[in-house]
Order: C-alpha cells, then sequence, then structure tokens
C-alpha cells in the first residue's frame, strides 16, 4: 500500500511541475525556421529591421493600399485591437508591407498606413526584395490584370505575423478574427508566454 501510496505521490508531483501549455487563440508557428527578418524602408524613408522594434509585440501584415477589401479591414481591426489593449496598446508595433512597390510609393504609404492608426507603420521595398520577403514569408501573391495596365488588383493571402517582444515568430493571425481574440494572444506574448 506505502509503494502505491509513494508511486500516486510521485506521479503527482511531476504532473504538478509540467507547464502547460500556452493556449493561442491563433495558430501557433512558434519554431518555424523561416520570416526571421526584414530589411526594407518605412514611409518617412527610415531604413528599417525586424531589430528596430525589439521590446515590442510586432504584427506583419502584407498587402497593398488600393486593396479593396482585406486590407483596409485588417487594418481596421488592428486598431481595434490596439483600443482593446489599452495601455499595452504601446508595446505593440502594427507594420503594413506593400505587395505593390510599383504603385505604393513612399508618399502613399505615409498617408494610408497612418489614417487608420497614427502608429502604424507602412513597409516598402523595390519588386525583387518584395518578392524574396513575401517568399520567405510564405505569402502567396498575384497580379490580376485590369481594364488598363495600371488598374491590376492583386490576389494575396490574408494572415498577420505576429512576433514577440525577443523578435522571434509566433502567431498566424487569420483575418476576420474576432479583434478581442488577437488582442487576448498579444497579451499573451507581452507577458513572455
Amino acid at each position: 500500500m506505502k509503494t502505491v501510496l509513494a508511486c500516486i505521490l510521485s506521479l503527482g508531483l511531476l504532473l504538478a511541475g509540467c507547464e502547460q501549455p500556452v493556449a493561442f487563440k491563433s495558430t501557433d508557428i512558434s519554431g518555424v525556421d523561416w520570416g526571421k527578418d526584414f530589411s526594407l524602408t518605412d514611409h518617412q524613408g527610415q531604413a528599417r529591421r525586424l531589430a528596430d522594434y525589439k521590446g515590442k509585440a510586432v504584427v506583419l501584415f502584407f498587402g497593398y493600399t488600393q486593396c479593396p477589401d482585406v486590407c483596409p479591414t485588417t487594418l481596421i481591426s488592428m486598431r481595434e485591437v490596439l483600443t482593446q489593449l489599452g495601455p499595452d496598446a504601446s508595446r505593440v508595433q502594427v507594420l503594413f508591407v506593400t505587395l505593390d512597390p510599383e504603385r505604393d510609393t513612399q508618399e502613399l504609404l505615409a498617408q494610408y498606413a497612418p489614417q487608420f492608426h497614427p502608429t502604424f507603420v507602412g513597409l516598402r521595398g523595390d519588386e525583387a526584395s518584395t518578392a524574396a520577403l513575401a517568399k520567405d514569408f510564405k505569402v502567396f501573391y498575384t497580379r490580376q490584370p485590369g481594364k488598363t495596365p495600371s488598374s491590376y488588383t492583386i490576389d494575396h493571402s490574408t494572415g498577420s505575423y505576429a512576433f514577440d517582444p525577443q523578435g522571434r515568430l509566433r502567431l498566424l493571425l487569420r483575418h476576420g478574427d474576432d479583434a478581442a481574440n488577437v488582442a487576448a494572444d498579444l497579451k499573451l506574448l507581452l507577458a513572455g508566454k
């Protein structure tokens, strides 16, 4: 009887020492071997890398300014996320990477990104660096011809990527997810989970 009781007690102590995995509402992609960094220019003409935002949770979204639906709704949702975060919003940086550097000039990005929230930053590269970055982040995008050569649209992936304050890619945020769910996940990242 003493042996059985000792075994049960030992098992209980072992299980108590095990941490439960963090229950993110978004897709946990911690540990993937891609999407580690970027080198782009922000909408004020400054060179930017992921390390520039160390200490903050970073949400990275790929889109373009003439996008009729997914891009503006994602940025509106991220504005709501920041509202729900309250004081913690200052510890989150939202970055909008254009997939359309041909039309999305620095000046246009300077008008576009901050109209959703004054802290949002628009980023751009040239065609080659944009393609390489999209490939590194597993982002799909392709041009769809319009009625004129300059009226094309771009089909693209709709998820956003969340990095923890240490700069590690952790989550794939689904387009259309409830702002409260995203805010809860970002709070976990900010808490070091």
